[in-house]
């Protein structure tokens, strides 16, 4: 049998010879592979007697085991010398500040949007959604503004255009949420069409809106939240109780005045203006406008197929956009949307 401590000797000084991790398997395979010298010398053993056996196995399985040693000790010292090679390749200036791993965040509208949704949920109504591309009988005249009506010219609006690149007059971006009422209502009425008293209302719309409009109040894309009450004995008084006790609840506090002015809107009549204050502190005094409401005209209740004379309603809407910026103390309406992370980590 052939010296069994050369052949380790051997391994270990070609393991030595090569810093390749490639070159280091091959050279393994040449003592330990499927036809390794130590592999054949195992294989050998079948042709000797069984006392021989017993003396020789033990003497390859030692010669064995040292050569594994030798090679696990050239790999470890092969990803050492990798390790530092790279290491002083690489500059590391400990120097500079530490990278912090970063926190992500509801943006304060969407914060002003759950908290509207969570406020109007507790007192009973519901939130519906609906197509922000809309038809213009949803967003017009269901909700008394025929094509000739004057009250279309305060909507600058995004009409879209047909297959064949033409302006499509009777599809636009919605201008306001109220299309989603107008829906609701229609499926509530096909819903219950066969009872003698059709279940109320009682529902908020919130969601984006476009108009051509930008300034540091406004902007071609912001927030409106519509809240509808239809009832059989839902009165002007119920209109501003909600609204009031929302306002107050939204800017938790009880110091908050809320007044209603004479307006005009086509889909309400009597229709006013909502205007808030506070009777402390910096804005103490100071009026300003959150939103519109009205009770539901009976041409829109007559459009979805409800009876004027016997169901009546209210209806309102607010700009959540407008209720952050007071929430929150913002100035300018476009810091919502400019995507400044140096703006949107302050409501972290």
């Amino acid at each position: 049998m052939q010296n069994l401590d050369q052949i380790a000797e051997e391994a270990a000084a070609a393991f030595a010879a090569t810093d390749d991790p490639d070159a280091l398997e091959q050279i393994k395979a040449r003592y330990l592979g499927k036809s390794g010298r130590i592999t054949e010398l195992l294989k050998g053993m079948a042709r000797l007697s069984p006392e021989e056996r017993k003396t020789a196995g033990a003497a390859i399985n030692r010669v064995k085991e040292a050569v594994e040693a030798s090679l696990n000790a050239r790999r470890d010292a092969i990803r050492r010398l990798a390790l530092e090679t790279r290491l002083a390749e690489e500059s590391l200036d400990v120097t500079l500040p530490g990278r912090g791993e970063s926190r992500g965040g509801l943006h304060p509208v969407t914060r002003t949007l759950e908290r509207i949704e969570a406020l109007f949920g507790s007192i009973g109504f519901e939130v519906a959604d609906g197509p922000e591309i809309e038809a213009d009988f949803q967003n017009f005249t269901a909700l008394n503004t025929p094509a000739d009506h004057p009250a279309r010219s305060m909507h600058d609006t995004f009409y879209l255009q047909d297959e064949k690149g033409q302006p499509a007059r009777d599809i636009l971006l919605r201008t306001h949420t109220s299309p989603v009422q107008v829906r609701y209502m229609q499926a509530h009425v096909a819903r219950y069409a066969d009872l003698e008293t059709m279940p109320e209302i009682r529902v908020i719309a919130p969601g984006r809106v476009y108009r051509v409009d930008s300034d540091a109040t406004h902007s071609p894309m912001f927030h409106q939240v519509e809240g509808l009450w239809i009832g059989e004995n839902v009165s002007f008084a119920d209109l501003k109780g909600v609204v009031a006790d929302f306002l107050r609840r939204f800017f938790e506090t009880d110091d908050l005045q809320v007044r209603f002015r004479p307006s005009f809107f086509p889909f309400t009549e009597p229709s006013a203006e909502i205007d808030a204050a506070y009777m402390s502190g910096p804005m103490k005094g100071r009026w300003l406008e959150v939103g519109g409401c009205g009770m539901v005209h009976p041409n829109v209740l007559r459009h979805v197929g409800i009876d004027p004379e016997k169901y009546l309603g209210f209806a309102f809407g607010m700009g959540p956009d407008r209720l952050t910026m007071l929430r929150y103390g913002v100035n300018d309406l476009r810091l919502f949307f400019d995507g400044d992370l140096r703006f949107l980590r302050q409501f972290v």
